[in-house]
């Protein structure tokens, strides 16, 4: 049993491994995050949070840097539940300035925190903030049609128009880059590559 075990979780890495992917999908984080998350739809408010924080702590940075930072995050920021960060003091500021597991930018800690505060305000007016974000796009995921990784945008219109609401909201760190990563990443924008293994699983799947 050991010995079937063992070859099938070697045929598992090896399939996963030939598989067709989007470029930029490599390495032990990028990798499983690709194939298992990205761009698949979020309903979920507090995942929904999750990808907020960490997107925002990504300003300026690279997704791989706060992808190996995930964990670090979760525990910083009270497992993402915004109810427990938004009630964060300034005293939780300086300790968390002190955790070598994120991100120790004092803007971005506290923008975190503003952040969460922001969020519950939606969640009061929209019943959910899933219902909010997803009015965006009538609750319908854009599917897109991309050849190559080069022609998909760092930006839309759609994102200026999400991120420009979210600031008129009290956020920050979240400019239109950042929200459209949160698009791609939450499913309302499905980004693979035609030539991706995902694109087909998720058109196919969600359309």
């Amino acid at each position: 049993m050991v010995c079937y075990n063992s070859a099938m979780r070697r045929v598992e890495a090896e399939g996963a491994m030939s598989k067709v992917r989007c470029r930029w999908a490599t390495g032990e984080f990028l990798q499983p995050y690709h194939d298992q998350e990205w761009g698949v739809p979020v309903h979920d408010d507090r995942r929904h949070f999750e990808f907020l924080i960490l997107e925002s702590a990504q300003a300026g940075l690279s997704w791989v840097t706060i992808l190996k930072r995930r964990e670090g995050y979760r525990r910083a920021f009270c497992d993402f539940d915004p109810d427990g960060v938004a009630g964060l003091a300034p005293a939780d500021v300086e300790r968390l300035l002190g955790d070598t597991a994120i991100i120790r930018n004092r803007r971005k800690v506290e923008s975190a925190i503003s952040n969460a505060r922001a969020f519950l305000r939606i969640r009061d007016e929209c019943g959910t903030f899933d219902s909010y974000i997803w009015s965006f796009v009538n609750r319908v995921p854009i599917f897109s049609a991309w050849d190559e990784d080069s022609q998909i945008p760092a930006e839309t219109a759609l994102s200026k128009q999400v991120s420009a609401d979210l600031r008129r909201r009290g956020f920050s760190f979240l400019g239109p880059v950042v929200c459209y990563a949160h698009l791609q990443a939450t499913g309302l924008v499905m980004d693979h590559v035609k030539s991706c293994f995902r694109w087909r699983e998720l058109t196919v799947t969600d359309a």
